[in-house]
């Protein structure tokens, strides 16, 4: 492998890790050697995603020492749950043996990003963080002008208040130790507007000034802060709607000039990267994974 790909001895944080893009991230991050937390609010997906991660795991060669230290999922609910109460390490139950404190290379922690007070529990549960990837989300789609404002407060709690957080609780630790990356999940959508998902498309593009902000404030402790865009992607909840509107999927594929939709692993893959050393000089951008839906 070239030289600066491996996380060896890094932690990552993974918001709404047990959907179809952040286990992809997951994935991507545990496999060059990343200690991945995958926080979600649906606790037992999020168990059942860092054991089945953990399964997948070739065997560590003998004498190989573990390394150290510790998105979008459109839907109607927050990515991301509420504590379950058991501390680091606190022994079985549901998602035994994946939880941070207890060796396993991909752990899990509940969080809900709706609640400022589960951050705060989760922040002081988690320890030390190198990487934050804030892939979750939460899409209402409505037309705007009949959209309920009570939609509207969840998505800013969810999907721009919640990374701000959890974001400020954690950077300074990055920054003491001389070293961070920070990558926000944003939206095409964000980027060129789409059609019902207004409130949406304004707490996502959020994401831009406050990565573009940390990049500045953050950059002298060797901390980056990336945007990545996803584009129309093949995920579960597409499907779903394709299933709902049949022909829906392929249509959106025609109007892609690769001509097909993205895949989890299009997404992973540009994030991984960019929490790499091969990326220590990308910084402060905004990056579309679409295909060329959207071109800059």
């Amino acid at each position: 492998m070239m030289d600066g790909l491996r996380l060896d001895g890094r932690t990552a944080v993974v918001t709404g890790g047990a959907g179809a893009i952040g286990t992809a991230v997951c994935r991507d991050l545990a496999s060059l050697g990343a200690r991945v937390v995958v926080a979600d609010v649906d606790e037992p997906a999020a168990a059942a995603t860092a054991a089945a991660l953990n399964a997948a795991r070739p065997a560590p060669e003998a004498g190989a020492g573990a390394a150290v230290g510790g998105g979008d999922r459109p839907g109607t609910r927050p990515k991301g749950g509420p504590a379950d109460g058991a501390g680091p390490g606190d022994g079985p139950g549901d998602g035994a043996g994946t939880r941070p404190g207890d060796g396993a290379r991909v752990t899990h922690l509940a969080v809900d990003l709706a609640d400022p007070a589960s951050i705060e529990e989760f922040c002081g549960r988690v320890g030390p963080v190198d990487i934050l990837v804030h892939n979750a989300g939460i899409s209402i789609v409505e037309p705007f002008v009949t959209s309920d404002p009570a939609g509207w407060d969840l998505m800013w709690r969810v999907n721009l208040r919640a990374p701000m957080l959890l974001t400020k609780l954690l950077l300074p630790g990055m920054t003491e130790r001389g070293w961070g990356r920070l990558v926000f999940v944003s939206s095409d959508g964000a980027r060129a507007g789409s059609g019902g998902e207004g409130a949406y498309a304004a707490t996502k593009a959020g994401l831009f000034g406050l990565a573009k902000t940390l990049a500045r404030e953050a950059a002298r402790a060797n901390v980056t802060s990336n945007v990545v865009c996803p584009g129309p992607t093949d995920t579960p909840m597409l499907r779903r709607i394709d299933a709902e509107k049949p022909g829906l999927v392929d249509k959106i594929a025609r109007g892609i000039p690769l001509r097909r939709l993205g895949t989890p692993q299009d997404v992973a893959g540009l994030v991984a990267y960019l929490c790499t050393d091969r990326a220590a000089y990308v910084t402060g951008q905004t990056l579309s994974v679409s295909g060329g839906v959207t071109m800059q």
